[in-house]
């Protein structure tokens, strides 16, 4: 049995689950509580576990790590790599890591870098890398990306690589209604429904929310402490209905969502349920609701509410406002469907509007009239 954390020597252990090899025998697997560090019963020496099965007996869980090195991100190469390219590439970590940069950008370069080698690219020769890129079947955005990366890979190593030119073709989000978006966090669990309930209230990206402390959070208001891709902090106001569902969640950790997981193995537990929510619901627009959706939704909600861009661009957290366009997509409302409510006195017309209802007008009656889109 795993006594200590091969990466930190922490007692706190879960087990994780079992690995099968290929001779049939089978490995304990474990997960480090305290640094995320998943590895195999060292019942079984690694020498022995790679003889029978092509993967790596320790993973490291990326998400969440805020202290890896580069050789520890390069853990979850596999081994058919050349050891030359797979050299370069834990070299490459190796600068982006001193440079400064966050554990999710080495990851995100280290990804592409491996998918190209894996297609065949040659990562010391540009053209054949040029090649690669054409050949893949993804969107041009992202290939726009992988040039991107690429073009940084190669200044550091001084390679002679002119960019090959893509133009992303610009999409209007998916942007669902608020009757979907409720319908979809309606069926998910407790620590998710509040995930998600977050993402609507605030509009902050997934990984933000996903590194959000207790201490975070102080009454109706929501600090956004760890801002991602060079935003602004910012704090925001949240519903009763929000504060309390967090209160609930059990205080375990200072993370409010806790270190028990990545936030990838999070996010496809989502993606399971999402799908048969969809199917049960017999409304195939829900499979298109991802965690950044909610983004798109609460920023084009909040403008069409405001009209003041300004606003939108604070509660983003975006440091200028062509970002911010991106995610504003200006759509006439006109034609869809609200929700009404009447108030007669100041008591009604204040729980109305806390509801989120926004005021019509005054019949002669002295009834004031409320709608909320559907």
């Amino acid at each position: 049995m795993a006594e200590r954390c091969p990466g930190c020597g922490s007692k706190i252990l879960y087990r994780d689950g079992m690995r099968y090899l290929n001779s049939g025998d089978s490995v304990q697997r474990w997960l480090c509580r305290d640094c995320g560090y998943r590895f195999s019963d060292p019942g079984k020496s690694y020498k022995q576990c790679q003889t029978n099965t092509k993967r790596q007996v320790c993973e490291l869980l990326t998400e969440d790590s805020k202290n890896l090195s580069a050789t520890e991100i390069i853990r979850t190469v596999a081994g058919d790599l050349n050891p030359d390219i797979k050299g370069r590439i834990i070299e490459y970590l190796w600068h982006l890591k001193k440079q400064g940069r966050r554990p999710n950008t080495q990851l995100a370069h280290h990804k592409v870098l491996y998918r190209l080698a894996k297609h065949g690219a040659n990562l010391s020769d540009p053209e054949s890398v040029k090649e690669t890129i054409a050949n893949e079947n993804v969107e041009e955005s992202t290939k726009l990306q992988y040039v991107g990366i690429y073009t940084v890979f190669a200044q550091y190593f001084k390679l002679s690589w002119t960019p090959p030119i893509y133009k992303p073709i610009r999409k209007i989000p998916f942007i669902p209604t608020e009757t979907e978006i409720d319908q979809l966090i309606a069926g998910f669990r407790k620590r998710l429904t509040t995930f998600l309930q977050i993402l609507k209230e605030t509009g902050a990206r997934c990984g933000e929310v996903w590194q959000m402390n207790w201490t975070d959070l102080n009454g109706n208001i929501l600090t956004i402490n760890n801002p991602e891709k060079n935003s602004l902090p910012r704090q925001l106001k949240i519903s009763d209905k929000l504060v309390s569902m967090l209160q609930s969640l059990p205080k375990k950790d200072k993370r409010i969502f806790g270190p028990c997981e990545n936030l990838n193995n999070f996010r496809g537990n989502y993606t399971k349920k999402r799908r048969i929510i969809a199917r049960t619901l017999c409304n195939p627009r829900i499979e298109r609701i991802t965690f950044h959706t909610f983004r798109h939704f609460y920023a084009t909600m909040l403008y069409a509410k405001c009209k003041n861009i300004l606003l939108v661009q604070q509660r983003l957290g975006h440091k200028s406002i062509d970002n911010t366009m991106i995610y504003t997509q200006l759509i006439n409302f006109e034609s869809d469907e609200y929700h009404t409510g009447t108030a007669t006195t100041t008591k009604e017309a204040e729980n109305l509007v806390q509801a989120g209802f926004e005021y019509v007008c005054t019949t002669t009656e002295s009834i004031m009239l409320f709608r909320k889109r559907k």
